[in-house]
């Protein structure tokens, strides 16, 4: 009896010790149906079925419902994998190199005749691609992330010359040759590449050591040598052991070239810090309980209908979308705000006005913040509004700053011009972004179509490096359309007149009037006073009808629809 008793009581040592041991594993995350996450243990076969299911269903799917995420766990894959609308494709390693896709990732036009001028909203992040042909295909337009990066080729970014209207590339290396093309405007911030080749319009190199050397206007290079100040985009990271977490990159100053070469001194922050929230069965309210308990928040890729603001109130916290999580406001509220705190970090969402009109879609800190975050600042990246085009949309700003020395780090603020819901009466927005705060840096900022001023900038010192906007289509008359008595339509880029320093490098505003006779007296308008400096400007008319007739201020004549003469403004004041 005494052996059997001592037997038992190993036995159960043993089941006790394994269940512990199972208990103590990480389970993965619940990511909900709509991401996959990917293991060079998973059959190719079952891999490539999956990205092929997804890209059926977003190849031409401009404004659905469905979003996607692929999320590649460390190693070696061979496959094919174009990306479509809604749809992220992220490595989850420590360096891009960790995670390594031998074949084709790719972007392809999205309209007819290799038009690409329609092909936005999905990502590549934080990955190693060696191209099959030797030259990996881009062809983008806005609100299309490429960062973090390794590309063992060329990269060409566009589709067989067709038309494209990009784009974004940030702390990427390329080993080859990037060129561009068709592309109308592009900016790329902390990269590397061999050689760049093709200039249209609008080329801002920010941080680039190879950056073109001839400068603007001919070609049209602008190139700041030096990123001043910026916080990479947070990543996702798992190991194999089953660990997950989110790293935020420590703040930079003064950089050049890619960050990730070299170790870094990243803030992790484990998934048991972190809220993973699901659109079909989270609230705002549910969303906001957790945020006032001090968690992160990862939204999984969805449509999250938002009866109040999700409200971030804690500093240094971090709200990530997947797969262009969508949040839309649907009683006229705004769909995010944060308190004037340090550091908190927003990157990754699309937010879509709802049919009732909100004030404001997204407030950085409110109105009135006057606290001091240079040494830890909100940040914002790949943060992207849409007005219309998915049904009804109505705002009055799309995105307020109030917190100091916010930095924005690539955005686009769309009121759609084509689609649901479109039209001078019916998809209604007054401004794209309104800042007020001082010390704001903004790098790739697209605003493009809203019935007033595009970008209105009140606070102090602030910095933008690149612009691309196209004024609205459709004001139906010039009387529709005028900001004040003499002054037809409302500029694109406004600097407020009590403004005493702002800066702002590679601007390019273009007009496209549906309607004959209305005209846009001035692209930008800012105070004259020497510490207001304007670098490397362009307008262009892109259709048959008016035009516009300054580029800044009173300064570089009238677009010309007819013979496409397109006014270059390289420094505004000019030099004495």
């Amino acid at each position: 009896m005494r052996q059997v008793h001592l037997r038992s009581t190993f036995l159960c040592t043993i089941a006790l010790v394994a269940s512990a041991a199972v208990a103590q594993t990480p389970q993965q995350p619940d990511f909900g149906s709509n991401v996959a996450v990917l293991s060079p243990s998973t059959p190719q076969a079952q891999m490539q079925a999956e990205i092929d299911r997804v890209y059926a269903i977003q190849q031409h799917n401009e404004f659905g419902t469905q979003r996607n995420a692929f999320l590649l766990m460390p190693g070696d894959y061979h496959l094919n994998v174009p990306i479509g609308f809604y749809t992220e494709v992220e490595g989850l390693g420590a360096t891009p190199d960790a995670t390594h896709i031998y074949g084709d990732v790719h972007v392809d036009a999205a309209a007819r005749n290799n038009n690409a001028t329609t092909t936005f909203w999905r990502a590549a992040e934080n990955f190693a691609v060696t191209p099959s042909s030797g030259t990996m295909q881009w062809a983008v337009s806005q609100a299309v992330p490429m960062r973090r990066m390794h590309i063992l080729g060329n990269l060409v970014l566009n589709q067989k010359h067709g038309w494209a209207s990009g784009g974004w590339m940030s702390d990427t290396l390329v080993d080859g040759n990037v060129d561009s093309g068709t592309q109308q405007q592009w900016i790329s911030r902390n990269d590397e590449w061999k050689r760049w080749t093709g200039a249209n319009w609008n080329m801002v190199f920010v941080g680039v050591p190879e950056a073109p050397a001839r400068e603007w206007p001919k070609p049209p290079y602008t190139e700041v040598a030096r990123t001043p100040v910026v916080r990479e985009k947070p990543y996702l990271q798992a190991d194999a052991e089953g660990h997950w977490s989110i790293h935020v990159p420590a703040l930079t100053h003064d950089t050049a070239g890619v960050s990730w070469r070299t170790p870094t001194s990243d803030r992790v922050i484990p998934f048991s810090e972190v809220y993973l929230a699901h659109a079909a069965r989270d609230t705002a309210a549910t969303i906001n309980g957790q945020l006032a308990r001090g968690k992160n928040l990862l939204l999984t890729p969805g449509v999250y209908n938002l009866s109040t603001p999700l409200r971030v109130t804690h500093a240094n916290t971090v709200v990530l979308g997947l797969g262009f999580a969508t949040l839309r406001p649907i009683h006229g509220t705004a769909a995010l705000t944060t308190a004037d705190v340090d550091g908190i970090t927003v990157a990754g969402l699309l937010i879509d006005a709802g049919e009732k009109l909100s004030p404001v879609l997204m407030q950085v800190g409110p109105r009135g913040s006057h606290a001091s975050h240079a040494r830890n600042p909100v940040v914002l990246h790949d943060v992207f509004f849409r007005v219309g085009g998915a049904g009804v949309g109505r705002a009055g700003i799309n995105l307020e700053i109030n917190s100091n020395s916010t930095i924005v780090d690539h955005t686009w603020i769309w009121r759609a011009d084509h689609g649901n819901g479109v039209g001078w009466d019916k998809n209604l927005s007054r401004n794209g972004l309104v800042v007020n705060a001082d010390d704001v840096t903004i790098y790739g900022l697209f605003v493009e179509h809203h019935q007033q001023f595009q970008v209105l900038w009140n606070g102090n010192r602030g910095r933008t490096y690149f612009y691309q906007s196209e004024i609205p289509y459709d004001p139906p008359t010039q009387a529709a359309y005028s900001s004040a008595p003499g002054v037809d339509g409302w500029a694109s880029y406004k600097v407020a007149n009590r403004v005493t320093q702002h800066e702002a490098w590679g601007l390019g505003a273009y007009s496209v009037f549906t309607y004959p006779n209305v005209f846009l007296t001035r692209a930008i308008e800012v105070p004259t006073t020497p510490k207001v400096v304007f670098h490397d400007m362009i307008t262009v008319c892109l259709e048959t009808r008016g035009g516009i007739r300054n580029v800044i201020d009173d300064t570089g004549g009238a677009t010309s629809c007819a013979t496409h003469f397109t006014p270059k403004v390289t420094l505004y004041p000019p030099a004495k």
